[in-house]
């Protein structure tokens, strides 16, 4: 069985980052998800798509301990940097005229 292993990102629909500190570890699903012909719900052929939990680490160590213990291959993602770009509140006031942009260097 292989394992994802990653940092998960903040959703969109939040403005803290409360559940990004941990690593995630959860099982790519080998077969694709097709519609079932009778019923029309989607489904795959293996049992692991029934896996809904996924298993949170404090550390990344702690994550590939646990799948190494278990005899799982692993793929760690980095997880990507913040950036932040400085910003002033005037900014969102300020207005640029079409003649302004054509001058700015």
């Amino acid at each position: 069985m292989r394992v994802r292993i990653y940092k998960p990102a903040k959703s969109a629909a939040q403005s803290g980052r409360a559940r990004t500190h941990q690593w995630v570890a959860e099982p790519e699903i080998l077969t694709p998800r097709a519609p079932e012909p009778i019923m029309g719900w989607a489904g795959a052929e293996d049992t692991l798509g029934e896996l809904k939990g996924r298993l949170h680490f404090a550390t990344l160590e702690e994550a590939l301990a646990f799948a190494r213990h278990k005899g799982w291959e692993t793929i760690i993602e980095p997880p990507a940097e913040r950036r932040v770009t400085p910003r002033n509140y005037l900014d969102n006031f300020r207005i640029v005229r079409p003649q302004d942009e054509e001058r700015a260097p």
